[in-house]
């Protein structure tokens, strides 16, 4: 195998890696896409990053786009008691940030990949890290009024009324 062939290798194998993890935690927690589904996307964009330095610079435009499909599949509403729950909203965040591991590991950039991977794990976790749990916002809503309640209440009406 030629070095250059070698050095792109290393960059799939890299975006397998990392995307790979990411789809591992959110198979850990029962998302809809898991190992599999990131890794595929990790590797697919870093292939897309490959072709785009090597002449197709659009390649990777097409590729967010497809992946905004892929994302908007696995999100849904449903309803729950007189109100709407959006579910798949993360993981369809996820994958978006798995492509764009991806493209940074197939265009050679490691550490921006490995970064965001890391940043990207640490955001999936917090709410279960021990030290970092305070940092959720979901431990913080009953402090505040949220925009339903704004809404439903009696300050300022901006329709005149």
């Amino acid at each position: 195998m030629a070095p250059a062939q070698a050095d792109l290798a290393l960059r799939l194998l890299v975006a397998f890696a990392l995307t790979f993890g990411l789809g591992f935690e959110r198979q850990l927690r029962g998302s809809s896409a898991g190992d599999r589904t990131f890794a595929l996307i990790g590797v697919s964009t870093a292939v897309i990053g490959v072709l785009s330095e090597k002449g197709a610079p659009n390649a990777l435009a097409g590729a967010v786009t497809g992946v905004g499909f892929i994302g908007a599949g696995l999100t849904f509403r449903e309803s729950i008691k007189d109100h709407q729950v959006l579910r798949g909203i993360t993981t369809g965040a996820a994958i978006l940030a798995a492509a764009a591991i991806g493209a940074a590991a197939g265009e050679g950039y490691f550490l921006v990949a490995v970064v965001a991977t890391a940043l990207v794990l640490l955001v999936l976790e917090i709410r279960y890290l021990p030290a970092l749990r305070h940092l959720d916002a979901r431990r913080w809503q009953g402090y505040v009024r949220s925009d339903e309640e704004d809404e439903e209440s009696d300050g300022p009406n901006f329709d005149g009324k």
